[in-house]
């Protein structure tokens, strides 16, 4: 990292701009340039954040650290500043449409067409590029397509497609992956603990009766009884269902199921399978199978079950519920906040990488002939048929955790005490909350001030028109109206972007770190100081828990969860 100091002499005024300009000399000399800062003659320092790229014979015009409204610039030249920035990102930040039905995403074929900006450093670009290798040489799909394209003779032969394995979790549930206990365990908090909700009602085409699970009950009640309880749990994979199998290798036929598992909480509080359906319509040709049947027919009916999870997770879950919605988090913002404003300032670090990551994702992994048809049942098409219709489940109110876990009627940690997925969630959602809130106040005097910003509702305007595709039924917001609104709409962006995909994946740089300091207001550094303690304490709690676990769940503590959606 360099730093140059640079002296003048004469009296310059009140600087409103700092104009930086580039000369290129050699092919490839693009300068990122972090931050100026400007001493005055009197002795006081003036921050111009920057944490841009100038390429080529190019320049950056700068302001100071300070966040503005628009109705804060009342000088003829910040105004026309702020207005030449947008003009220029909305040029360089165009939305398309990658597929029909999908979330509109950015205009570029791929990761070299972004603007230098949101382009991955050489440094995560190896990166992407040893995943994408690693994927390819963990599934053998290179050396060893064959074992994919002949049955397997036994169990032992999984075995041969796993990754070495390193840690805890992974060790305990390959030790364990074929009980009852472990399959039930994974849907309140394995990789996609998004789908098991409380039966309220046994679904006609599922007809599963007292008679078949009794052996399974352990409160001397029926199943209907059972269920005014509260003691029943579905999983439904109607998603699924009609999806076309992936057919891109004629000599490898593969299949989907769409597959209804019904579960029970036992006399443990623990969650174990009690009956599962392979298909939607019931019939002699799809029986329901049962924990008292023959030891690998339940065996493989579980297997069918996470089959099918893996792929709504990896699908719908991960990609459409957190790369592409942060995706239109991200564009909307370059397209509608400068700089300057307090809300670009706040969400910068939590869409760091996301579009360049999406873009590579649409390069090599999900496009015709990518990583998805090579190595995914729902390859060849049926990926871009499921994101179409998850498109009707995608909501505001989907997206606010609280209210995701209600509507699912896991909401209660007395009935459900171990989903830890929905105890962590909380606790980290409502530290953002906080935190938004806090920001929100200081910027926000009134209600009014946030109606009448129009940066702001150009903002959430374009996530509704464009990634939302101006679908009345997803709930978003076309506007924000209040302060507290506000304070939650920042929160789905921020926890989609951190928390959600954490949940769901894995990160890199740890929520509440910012390392671009792009706030330089003292209220605005005390409020991040306090997110700050709150999610140290959050990471207490959990560890705490944790040390009483056999099996940890730690993927929500707040240490391992990242500022973005970056890989």
């Amino acid at each position: 990292v360099d730093s140059y100091d640079v002296t003048v002499d004469e009296e310059l005024g009140e600087i409103q701009l700092v104009k930086i300009e580039k000369r290129k000399y050699w092919l490839h000399d693009d300068w990122y340039l972090k931050y100026i800062t400007l001493k005055t003659p009197h002795g006081d320092y003036i921050e111009f954040p920057c944490y841009r790229w100038i390429t080529g014979d190019g320049e950056v015009v700068l302001r100071d650290g300070r966040a503005k409204l628009a109705r804060d610039d009342q000088i003829h030249i910040l105004k026309q500043h702020r207005r030449k920035e947008l003009e220029t990102r909305q040029k360089q930040y165009r939305w398309m449409e990658w597929s029909p039905g999908f979330p509109l995403s950015i205009d570029a074929k791929c990761h070299k067409d972004l603007p230098r900006d949101i382009q991955f450093d050489s440094e995560k670009g190896v990166d992407f590029v040893l995943n994408y290798s690693k994927a390819m040489e963990n599934l053998f799909i290179n050396r060893f397509m064959h074992m994919f394209q002949s049955s397997w003779n036994d169990f032992a032969d999984f075995e041969k497609i796993f990754v070495k394995i390193s840690n805890t979790i992974s060790e305990r549930v390959m030790n364990h992956w074929q009980e009852d206990l472990m399959f039930g365990y994974q849907f309140l908090n394995g990789c996609n603990p998004v789908l098991i909700r409380r039966c309220t009602e046994l679904p006609e085409k599922f007809p599963v009766t007292t008679e078949m699970v009794e052996c399974s009950l352990e409160r001397q009640l029926s199943l209907e009884q059972e269920v005014q309880q509260g003691n029943i749990f579905i999983v439904d994979f109607e998603l699924l269902d009609g999806i076309d199998a992936n057919k891109t290798d004629p000599c490898t036929l593969q299949f989907l199921a769409a597959p209804i598992c019904l579960l029970y909480k036992n006399l443990a509080n623990k969650i174990v399978p009690i009956a599962i359906q392979l298909s939607q319509i019931p019939g002699d040709e799809n029986p329901i199978f049962l924990p008292s049947d023959a030891k690998y027919d339940w065996l493989l009916a579980k297997i069918w079950v996470r089959s099918s999870d893996f792929h709504v997770h990896q699908t719908i879950t991960h990609l459409l519920r957190t790369h592409l919605v942060s995706e239109v988090f991200g564009i909307a913002m370059y397209r509608q906040l400068p700089a300057v404003h307090p809300i670009f300032k706040l969400l910068v670090a939590h869409v760091r990488y996301t579009i360049a990551i999406n873009t590579k994702a649409r390069e090599q992994l999900i496009c015709e002939c990518g990583l998805f048809d090579k190595a995914n049942a729902t390859g060849g098409g049926g990926h871009v048929q499921m994101v179409q219709r998850a498109m009707k489940d995608l909501t505001y109110a989907s997206l606010c955790f609280p209210e995701a876990i209600k509507a699912r009627g896991m909401e209660s940690k007395e009935d459900i005490p171990y989903y830890f997925y929905r105890d962590d969630g909380l606790l980290v959602w409502e530290a953002i909350r906080m935190f938004t809130a806090e920001v929100v106040g200081i910027y926000y005097e009134s209600d009014q001030v946030v109606e009448e910003d129009p940066e702001l509702q150009d903002f959430v305007n374009d996530v509704y028109v464009y990634g939302m595709r101006g679908r009345k039924s997803s709930g978003f917001p076309k506007s924000v109206r209040s302060r507290e609104q506000l304070s939650e709409y920042l929160t789905v962006v921020i926890f989609t972007a951190s928390a959600q995909h954490a949940a769901v994946n894995f990160g890199q740089l740890f929520l509440g770190m910012y390392p671009e300091e792009h706030f330089i207001e003292k209220p605005v550094k005390a409020a991040i100081a306090r997110f700050r303690k709150n999610l140290e304490a959050i990471v207490s709690v959990i560890a705490e828990r944790n040390k009483k676990k056999q099996l940890p769940y730690y993927y929500l503590s707040p240490d391992r969860i990242p500022n973005s959606v970056a890989i």
